[in-house]
């Protein structure tokens, strides 16, 4: 197997300026959705809606947060109506968290903002970098799959 080439300061240097500006970009998709939602009451739903539904402490953790910054996370977004609580099939005791359906349509309005900010820069780009681009960005994540890093923390 042969062994990758090292990465220069300046390799680093320059993805850490490209994703910067994908991340500004990533999230003026964030500030146009109505209505308006803090960073981490969208992760919540992200991570609500991945799971179908999920009780406190599972969000918790997927979060990296405590349960009584998760719950009341939960009771803002319960009280906008993007999230409903509901008693558990397994355990009546057990209290679920699922997206309402104006919490499915934030999301999906989210979404679409977010693809369509993408294709913007991305149809500026001349064919060939774009499909560069994306055949790199393809290898990273099945770089980082490899490596079993993470990869539902973004929103």
């Amino acid at each position: 197997m042969r062994k990758p080439d090292p990465l220069s300061t300046e390799h680093l240097d320059d993805l850490e300026a490209g994703i910067g500006v994908l991340m500004v970009v990533w999230g003026r998709s964030a500030e146009r959705i109505k209505p308006k939602v803090s960073p981490s009451q969208l992760r919540a739903l992200v991570v609500v809606d991945r799971h179908g539904s999920i009780n406190l402490m599972s969000l918790a953790d997927e979060l990296g947060s405590i349960p009584s910054v998760t719950s009341r996370v939960c009771d803002r977004l319960q009280a906008a109506g993007l999230l409903d609580r509901v008693a558990g099939s397994d355990d009546r005791r057990e209290v679920m968290l699922r997206l309402s359906r104006d919490g499915r349509r934030l999301l999906r309005q989210f979404q679409r903002e977010r693809q369509a900010d993408l294709k913007q820069v991305l149809d500026a780009m001349p064919p060939r970098s774009r499909t560069a681009l994306l055949t790199g960005l393809n290898a990273f994540h099945a770089a980082a799959t490899d490596l079993d890093l993470p990869d539902e923390e973004l929103a």
